[in-house]
């Protein structure tokens, strides 16, 4: 609204611009969803490097493919992915490690065997002042130090209390601590450790720490009901097992590593695939172990169904084993093939296919399955990417067909990249317009959506994300009468058309030779 005018003068009023910048969103933010040895579980955990995955869910470990995927995908070039720790109790076993601190209940903060190896010491050396500006005695504070003897990480948490105040024991390691949480009831100060003699190990000397009273199971193998829930659970509803990706803002890519005889469930990709295409994400799915031959692979590729959101590798990677003195050993793609995807998508775009002689694995010295151009060409038109040796590149990825880039099905999103940059606008822009909401719905409004939307798709033009040598040719951004009608407006609707002509990869390339006669002079 101006302002009153009262006095004779200058009046200096500032009026919106109405530009409202939609900045484009991360595009290679890859989810796992997996078993792993330690770390909080069913909450998604955002880590920007494998050292972040080791400190939190324990690295590479046997029993799950799920570290060898995060590792292979930080290899190959991706920068945040976001991991879900999945874990089924075992029955008549204890999933988590408990401690008896000289009568302080404490349990380690996530299930599995790694918290067997926790020791907890108390002593009371504290200052009398401090207890004071509590209200308390000097009697009632305490120090806690925490040590995992297998990593050798320590924690000391000082001036501790179970009386109510701003150091409450509970509250502080439930906020503070990586290692433990309070377990029981807090009905007394704990008494103090025994004090070591000069050159004494406090960590192995049981007077002198407190060790695990009840050992923690690493769980049982990971089945289907770990991710979709068993017949009377309510998993989507409650966020849990797949679902717990609810509780992560945005992820572009989805990966399941195997985790049942070599594979991931067919019932779980399913629900997997279909989860992405309502979260706008792709999902990278594994062939299955027993495909040995190109013959294996196009009878049993009916098994992945079809998606325009989900995309199929085959063979399988060959690399050392470290947990297996370096043997060679067969590894599932997704991990390396998304890591390509964040590669590329950060030097060239996500309208860039990944694939090609760039699209090349780190990492991977050999692959289950050497494939010939022959070979390629069966399994290409089912809609089947390859993993191929090329020379002197390497191993590198050899197509980006989407599960609905089988040519029988002649679908429109037949292209991995095609799909990716449509995903992309959509959740850019559904982000970018939430401003929208609620303001009056006219012409004004028309025309800032016209300014804004086209501005973000002229800056993707520029980029070239699209065909066409002009933004006319390229794009177009429609919102007025025509697309949103008074009965539109009556029931509060505003309608936008966004469209783009995409660039699809150069699949063939053919080259045309021709023998030139020599002239003839007539």
């Amino acid at each position: 609204m101006p302002v009153t005018l009262t006095y004779p003068g200058v009046y200096v009023e500032e009026l919106e611009s109405g530009v409202r910048t939609i900045a484009g969103v991360a595009t290679s933010t890859t989810a796992f969803i997996g078993r792993a040895a330690r770390g909080p579980v069913g909450d998604p955990i955002t880590v920007t490097s494998f050292g972040d995955f080791a400190r939190t869910f324990g690295g590479l470990w046997e029993p799950s493919t799920l570290g060898f995927a995060v590792r292979d995908f930080f290899q190959n070039g991706g920068n945040r992915a976001i991991v879900v720790r999945l874990y089924a109790e075992k029955d008549n076993e204890d999933a988590t490690a408990t401690i008896n601190a000289n009568g302080l209940g404490l349990a380690a903060a996530s299930p599995g065997s790694w918290g067997n190896a926790l020791r907890v010491r108390v002593d009371h050396d504290v200052r009398e002042e401090i207890a004071e500006s509590f209200g308390l005695l000097k009697e009632d504070l305490f120090n806690l130090t925490v040590r995992d003897t297998k990593t050798g990480a320590t924690e000391q948490f000082r001036n501790l209390t179970v009386a109510d105040s701003p150091r409450v024991v509970d509250k502080v390691l439930a906020n503070e601590s990586e290692l433990v949480v309070v377990a029981g009831p807090m009905n007394a100060v704990p008494s103090t450790d025994a004090t070591p003699t000069p050159g004494q190990d406090i960590w192995q000397e049981d007077l002198l720490s407190s060790p695990v009273a009840i050992e923690g199971s690493d769980g049982d193998g990971l089945g289907k009901d770990a991710f979709l829930g068993g017949q009377n659970d309510q998993f989507e509803t409650d966020k849990k097992g797949l679902y717990a990706l609810e509780h992560a803002d945005l992820f572009n890519l989805l990966c399941i590593p195997p985790y049942k005889g070599g594979d991931a469930e067919q019932d779980v990709l399913e629900a997997a695939t279909t989860y992405c295409e309502r979260r706008r994400a792709m999902m990278i799915m594994d062939s299955w172990v027993s495909w040995n031959t190109p013959k294996d692979a196009t009878d049993n590729v009916d098994d992945f169904g079809s998606s325009k959101n989900a995309a199929l590798f085959f063979p399988r990677l060959r690399r050392p084993n470290p947990l297996h003195d370096n043997q060679i050993e067969d590894f599932a793609p997704c991990g390396a093939v998304a890591g390509i995807m964040a590669r590329t998508d950060t030097e060239r775009g996500v309208w860039k296919a990944p694939a090609g002689l760039a699209a090349r694995l780190v990492g991977a010295p050999a692959l289950s399955v050497p494939l010939t151009d022959a070979e390629i060409g069966l399994l290409n038109p089912l809609g089947i990417n390859c993993l191929r040796q090329a020379p002197a590149a390497g191993r590198v990825v050899w197509g980006a067909r989407t599960r609905e880039g089988d040519d029988r099905l002649a679908s429109e999103w037949k292209y991995v990249p095609v799909r990716r940059t449509a995903l992309y606008i959509e959740e850019s822009l559904f982000r970018g317009t939430q401003w929208v909401v609620f303001e009056p719905n006219d012409e004004s409004l028309w025309a800032q959506i016209r300014l804004n939307v086209g501005a973000f798709m002229h800056n993707l033009f520029r980029q070239g994300a699209f065909q066409g040598s002009t933004p006319q040719d390229a794009y177009l951004v429609k919102c007025d009468a025509e697309t949103t009608t008074q009965n539109d407006i009556n029931l509060g609707v505003v309608n936008i058309l966004v469209g783009f002509a995409p660039l699809k990869p150069a699949e063939f390339v053919i080259l045309k030779i021709q023998q030139l006669a020599g002239q003839v002079e007539v």
